[in-house]
């Protein structure tokens, strides 16, 4: 059996920058033992499959190691592909998935992603939140991530993560951040426990972190760049229950897997 296979950057305007994604369209679902070795064969971050359907796609996404619920640069390279190479003639796809139905949008070369909302609660910060990385935070708050406030663009860049600390906290992944020098915010993410040490562009990271700052900021739409080491930028639009990211992405690679 032979399926096509997709590589592309998402959050980015240049090859090489961004989050890498997989992306493998499927006519059918495989086994899903079949479909975590593709996507630990890969060793991206995530690996997006999708099956058309009479109301749209269902989405799946894996990392190496495990199946998440939800992944915004994967479903943004899943939407790019089917909007600029596979051609569908809609500007507009509605997947199916974990997380309920995402509403993924094109106008030009922006592509725009409608997920639902992840607010975060204030909580008491704690020994095993210091331990997480180098510097205090401000403030700590719990979603389904766990999101550390620090005191600037500076010390978000040059947090240095402990890894065999931030895989115990009772959470999905870390996600730090600042108010932004030349943006609105800054951000960078941690998920060792998924496999992903630290992801370079993190769409489901930027549902928690966009409530949140519009609420301290007071605007609804807002710029952030996620500052790691390929980084990538971010256009949020808070709009209540629901999120708006939109963002550019670019094929690096088309090919087949044998199997």
């Amino acid at each position: 059996m032979k399926l096509k296979l997709y590589q592309v950057d998402a959050f980015t305007e240049k090859l090489f920058g961004g989050n890498p994604a997989a992306v493998c369209p499927l006519d059918r679902w495989l086994d899903d033992e079949l479909l975590q070795n593709i996507a630990a064969e890969n060793n991206l971050s995530e690996t997006a499959f999708f099956v058309k359907t009479d109301k749209g796609y269902q989405l799946r996404w894996f990392t190496p190691t495990v199946e998440v619920d939800l992944c915004g640069h994967a479903t943004l390279a899943a939407a790019y592909i089917l909007f600029n190479v596979l051609k569908i003639e809609e500007t507009s796809i509605a997947f199916n998935s974990l997380s309920g139905q995402l509403f993924v949008a094109k106008s030009g070369e922006l592509i725009t992603l409608n997920f639902p909302s992840g607010n975060s609660v204030k909580i008491e910060t704690t020994a095993k939140h210091l331990n997480c990385i180098n510097t205090s935070p401000l403030e700590v708050y719990q979603a389904k991530k766990m999101m550390f406030i620090l005191r600037d663009e500076s010390e978000v860049r040059n947090a240095v993560p402990n890894f065999e600390e931030i895989i115990k906290l009772e959470t999905d992944g870390l996600i730090i951040t600042a108010k932004g020098n030349d943006v609105d915010f800054v951000s960078r993410y941690f998920a060792p426990h998924a496999g992903i040490p630290e992801d370079p562009v993190t769409g489901s990271a930027h549902t928690i972190l966009t409530p949140h700052w519009s609420n301290k900021l007071n605007k609804k739409k807002l710029i952030a760049l996620q500052v790691s080491g390929r980084g990538g930028s971010l256009i949020c639009e808070d709009c209540n229950d629901r999120v708006k990211i939109s963002g550019n992405a670019v094929l690096y690679s088309e090919g087949e897997i044998y199997l």
